[in-house]
């Protein structure tokens, strides 16, 4: 089900601007591969250039968000089987064996077919996000606040963080925002983005007790993060 095992962050980056352009968290599934996609139509306005690995949902996905208006191609790196203590070696980069490029549609330019951007934001993320840590106990225990850890992460990212090869923000080189933002202003963004309405009264509605009332209405007044969508 959706609220246990494991959990997958997909994502979408911008190779110039080095922005997280679109995000979903969930289920590895062809569902969530298309909302993705989708997502990321609903935010680009030329024909992209989409590189991604071999997941199979990837395709389909693309074609029935994009149609024919984008160049997409697949990369598949295979790794040596390393041998010997396994446990020394886990987390070592493995050696790639081979690599394979695939034109699926369009006519990308061979040149920029890569995943090695996104591949370095992983890192990113493992390394600032305890969430990621592996063999730890520090993975998220609710879906609800594991997607609002990841949210807050993407937006320190795309609008706190100056990158090194920009010498700015991911927002700034997108021009979304003229300066790097503190972690003082995205929160106070966040707080005041408009939460629903508490109860008018501790009585609350009919049928609600007097205590379980005042705990709704305390609850409602207590600071709140939300993230704002399409980077507005």
């Amino acid at each position: 089900e959706a609220e246990r095992g494991d959990c997958y962050l997909f994502l979408a980056l911008d190779a110039t601007s080095k922005a997280v352009v679109s995000y979903v968290v969930g289920k590895r599934s062809a569902e969530n591969t298309r909302a993705l996609t989708c997502d990321l139509r609903a935010r680009i306005l030329n024909r992209p250039q989409i590189t991604s690995d071999g997941w199979p949902a990837y395709p389909d996905a693309i074609t029935e968000a994009f149609g024919r208006e984008v160049d997409f191609a697949t990369i598949v790196k295979n790794y040596m089987v390393t041998t010997g203590n396994e446990a020394a070696v886990r987390y070592s980069p493995g050696k790639i064996r081979s690599t394979e490029r695939t034109i699926v549609q369009g006519n990308p330019d061979p040149a920029k077919i890569g995943t090695s951007y996104v591949e370095r934001f992983n890192l990113t993320t493992r390394m600032q996000s305890r969430r990621f840590t592996r063999l730890s106990n520090g993975f998220s225990k609710k879906l609800a606040n594991h997607r609002a850890a990841v949210g807050l992460h993407i937006a320190h990212y795309n609008l706190c963080r100056v990158h090194e090869t920009l010498r700015c923000t991911p927002a700034m080189a997108l021009g979304v925002t003229d300066h790097v933002w503190s972690i003082g202003e995205l929160i106070e963004v966040a707080l005041n983005t408009p939460a629903p309405a508490p109860f008018a009264t501790p009585t609350g509605p009919r049928g609600m007790s007097a205590s379980k009332a005042k705990d709704e209405l305390t609850a409602s007044r207590r600071p709140r993060l939300r993230m704002l969508k399409g980077g507005r």
